[in-house]
């Protein structure tokens, strides 16, 4: 159970969203426009999580640790924006009890933030044609800070905005990623299990909660 937590705070891919689907398609496009072969869905599923930039660069080299050549990054990071932009929200869906859990929450008047590394342009379409952008009070993506997660830079400025006490806030997350922010910021930290951690049980990161259904996580919340 958790204890006096004033707002909750959600990462959204593998979290709130199954966005593979479309990212997959963006991704496939910009393999064409450099005519390089497509990756696949599968493939880009093992490689979502940590931000666009690391995204692009397995895409180009066709692996987890390459490293791109500059140049072909440069050219490809505005390709891939306006691609995804184009199928944000075509094949995208929201996880079993996303809904419920939301809705939940929101009657009880817990402040939500969304806390991505999504680039916030893009972010925001996807929360609004998904349907869930007016349960949140604020975004945070990718380019609102400094440092992505790990770092707790976007989580203490989630907090800020919403008017609270970091450690008075819930981290809730799919990836060592977003448990290590919430250490970071001080902050409490449920994990969902079906989400993108590289194929790591998300168990091994040390949340304080794994939840199988975000519908489960209003109950834990004194």
């Amino acid at each position: 159970m958790f204890h006096d937590i004033d707002a909750v705070l959600f990462d959204l891919d593998g979290t709130l969203v199954d966005s593979v689907p479309d990212i997959a398609i963006a991704v496939d496009r910009l393999m064409a426009a450099l005519d390089l072969p497509a990756r696949g869905e599968a493939k880009v599923r093992t490689w979502v999580g940590n931000g666009s930039e690391n995204l692009i660069r397995r895409a180009l080299t066709d692996s987890m640790d390459g490293q791109a050549d500059a140049e072909l990054m440069a050219r490809a990071r505005p390709l891939y924006r306006r691609f995804y932009a184009d199928c944000v929200c075509v094949y995208s869906t929201l996880y079993a009890g996303v809904a419920d859990c939301l809705q939940a929450l929101a009657a009880r008047g817990l402040p939500l933030a969304c806390v991505t590394n999504k680039p916030a342009e893009l972010a925001a379409p996807l929360l609004t044609r998904i349907g869930i952008e007016r349960y949140f009070a604020t975004l945070v993506g990718g380019e609102c800070t400094p440092a992505h997660k790990p770092a707790p830079d976007a989580l203490l400025l989630a907090a800020e905005r919403l008017g609270v006490t970091p450690t008075r806030c819930l981290m809730v997350g799919d990836s060592k990623n977003d448990i290590g922010a919430a250490r970071n910021a001080g902050c409490p930290v449920a994990a969902v299990p079906y989400g993108y951690n590289h194929g790591r049980d998300i168990r091994e990161s040390a949340p304080d909660v794994v939840v199988a259904s975000l519908a489960e996580l209003p109950a834990l919340i004194a």
